[in-house]
């Protein structure tokens, strides 16, 4: 399986510390790569991918920023375990690899090596229709446990690590097996990002997961919610998708992501696999 990713979060304003307008960049960060999947049993599947990052983006700091682009390779690895017939788990991590330099300043990043678990339950299932449920969370791997007092207990660790836990929830729906509509719900209050927003008396705007937003009183009025949205469209050999979660975040974004799947290079190019 080959795989092409775009994503771009727009322009940027370029603004010097008189506050004049010097000019605008994009943003953006793709990545190409090959992927190899196995089943190991009727159950059981296991996958491997490499893949090529290409990350352009603007740093800002003392001397207002500058624009800088660098280049990557990265492994992803997976497990998949199918439970039932439309039940399936998974689990992933994403982007093991040495960094990433970028041109100009020289400035080396870790990539953002990240451990997925999700599950997909297909309810309802035909040539004509089909309904996918789809829960996942989001662990990033970079920076785990640590603690700069060395006086935080186990426990009090592994809370403030289940915080910062990204946490998704989507549905899909497939019409004759080719074109998807998809709607999803994503929370990281620990970054400000998604879930429940709410405006407290004070005129000021949190980000609260749902479950603190359902438990607890007070907290403030409905400020917006955490959505995002995708659309996609092919067959089982090459499928294309544009999704965009720009609602998350609050500061206004565009935040496309495009994306290209092939899952038989043999029978693109007209060969049987």
């Amino acid at each position: 399986m080959s795989r092409v990713v775009y994503r771009t979060t727009g322009e940027t304003d370029i603004v010097n510390e008189r506050g004049e307008f010097l000019g605008r960049v994009t943003t953006w960060r793709g990545w190409a790569g090959l992927q190899l999947a196995m089943l190991l049993t009727e159950r059981f599947g296991t996958g491997i991918g490499l893949k090529i990052i290409r990350d352009s983006r603007y740093h800002f700091g003392w001397d207002y920023g500058h624009y800088a682009e660098g280049t990557a390779v990265a492994v992803d690895m997976a497990l998949l375990y199918r439970h039932a017939a439309r039940v399936a788990i998974g689990a992933a991590v994403d982007n093991l690899g040495p960094g990433i330099t970028y041109a100009g300043s020289g400035e080396h990043d870790p990539l953002p090596a990240m451990l997925r678990l999700g599950a997909c339950w297909t309810p309802v299932e035909s040539h004509d229709f089909s309904l996918r449920i789809m829960p996942q969370l989001d662990k990033l791997l970079v920076g785990m446990f640590r603690d700069t007092t060395g006086r935080k207990p186990l426990g009090r660790q592994l809370q403030e690590e289940w915080r910062d836990v990204r946490k998704a929830f989507a549905l899909e729906v497939t019409a004759f097996n080719s074109v998807s509509l998809r709607i999803g719900y994503f929370e990281d209050p620990n970054n400000q990002l998604g879930g429940i927003v709410l405006k407290n008396v004070e005129g000021q705007t949190f980000h609260y997961g749902a479950w603190d937003a359902l438990t607890r009183e007070g907290l403030g009025q409905l400020k917006s919610i955490g959505l995002c949205w995708g659309f996609g469209f092919g067959s089982d050999v090459i499928r294309f998708d544009l999704s965009s979660d720009a609602a998350i975040y609050d500061f206004p974004t565009k935040n496309w992501k495009f994306q290209i799947t092939c899952n038989d290079l043999g029978r693109l190019f007209g060969r049987r696999s």
